[in-house]
Formats: structure tokens, C-alpha cells, sequence
């Protein structure tokens, strides 16, 4: 995974201000901020349950996350889904979450040759806006067009993929990944199957 936050297109603001979603129960707010102050600040976002942190090192986090979960697993009491992104992008409309988020996940097709993988969408805020379905199946199919074009196909599996490329929104902006079957079985509270 990058370190590097890679925005796409231009923005007023930029959308470094968080690389990582992390989503809680309330109560454990608390306790999970705590927990991840040597990365960074937590901070609630609009949306319940749903908090973001932004860390110098996306790697060098998930790493050592990873580490501190199997020294402790109790850390996960506190937080439901801890999820570094490698790209970060904003938009205004779904005709531009598209095609930013198409530009992004295409970056993935070297690592997908000849792999089964899917995209993961999960949404917060734009109900009526962004259609969860539509656009999952939307990257799937770009992604298998440049397969195809590319001369190596992939293909769509929905159980025990290769790869798998979430994205998540908190309002306006998107975060994009990409995650192999390895990583998701060894950090599963990245949540994104």
C-alpha cells in the first residue's frame, strides 16, 4: 500500500484530511480515540458512527495497527472497521464520483491480471445520488474492459476473491483501496468482503 494520498482531479480543498475511515459504536468513541492518538486525531464525521483519522503513513499504519490488534484483539471491542485508503478523491455529482472513481480504480488493472476480484461501495450521505449497486457494477465492468483490452482478463468473484477494491464515501468524498485475500485475512477489521 502507498504511503502517498493520491487526490485526483482538482478540488478547492484538498482531501487530505482523513486516509482512514474507522466506524464504532458510540459509547466506544472514547476508547477508540485513544487508542488510535499515536496515529493521529480521530474526528466524528456527520454521519453516526462513522469517524476519520488522517495518518502520515498508510502502510506503516496498517502495519503496525495490525500489530497492536494481535497483541491485543480486545482493541477491536472499540471499533467495528479500520480502513486505510491509498487514493482519496472529491466530487460533486455521481456523473463525477464516476469518473473520478473509474480513473482511480483502473490505476489497480496491473495488479488484477488474472486475478477474481469486486469492488466494495459503501456509502454515506447522497441516498437518491449514487446508486450503492450501479456503481460497483460500473467499476467492475470498466475494470474488466481494461482487462480484456490489456489481453489478460480477470473476473468477478463474490467468494474468497483475489482482490478486493473498496471505496467509501463520508459526504462528498470517496476513499479507494485495493486489498488481496492475504491482507483481508490477516486484517479483518479492514471489513471490506
Amino acid at each position: 500500500m502507498s504511503s502517498e494520498i493520491n487526490p485526483v482531479g482538482q478540488s478547492e480543498r484538498p482531501p487530505a484530511d482523513w486516509n482512514v475511515l474507522v466506524t464504532l459504536a458510540e459509547p466506544t468513541y472514547r476508547a477508540a480515540r485513544n487508542l488510535l492518538a499515536r496515529w493521529g486525531r480521530l474526528k466524528r464525521t456527520e454521519y453516526y458512527n462513522v469517524a476519520t483519522i488522517a495518518v502520515a503513513d498508510t502502510a506503516s499504519f496498517l502495519q503496525e495497527f495490525g500489530a497492536a490488534v494481535e497483541q491485543s484483539p480486545g482493541i477491536l471491542n472499540a471499533m467495528s472497521h479500520v480502513v486505510p485508503f491509498e487514493h482519496l478523491f472529491e466530487f460533486k455529482d455521481a456523473a463525477e464520483f464516476e469518473t473520478k472513481a473509474r480513473e482511480i480504480a483502473l490505476t489497480y488493472v496491473p495488479r488484477l491480471i488474472g486475478k477474481s476480484f469486486h469492488v466494495r461501495l459503501h456509502r454515506r450521505g447522497l441516498k437518491g445520488t449514487i446508486s450503492t449497486p450501479t456503481e460497483e457494477r460500473f467499476l467492475d465492468e470498466a475494470m474488466l474492459g481494461a482487462l480484456a483490452a490489456a489481453g489478460s482478463p480477470g473476473r468477478i468473484s463474490f467468494e474468497d476473491p483475489d482482490c478486493v477494491l473498496p471505496i467509501e464515501t463520508v459526504g462528498q468524498r470517496g476513499g479507494l483501496a485495493l486489498w488481496t485475500r492475504e491482507e483481508l485475512k490477516r486484517y479483518p477489521f479492514l471489513g471490506a468482503v
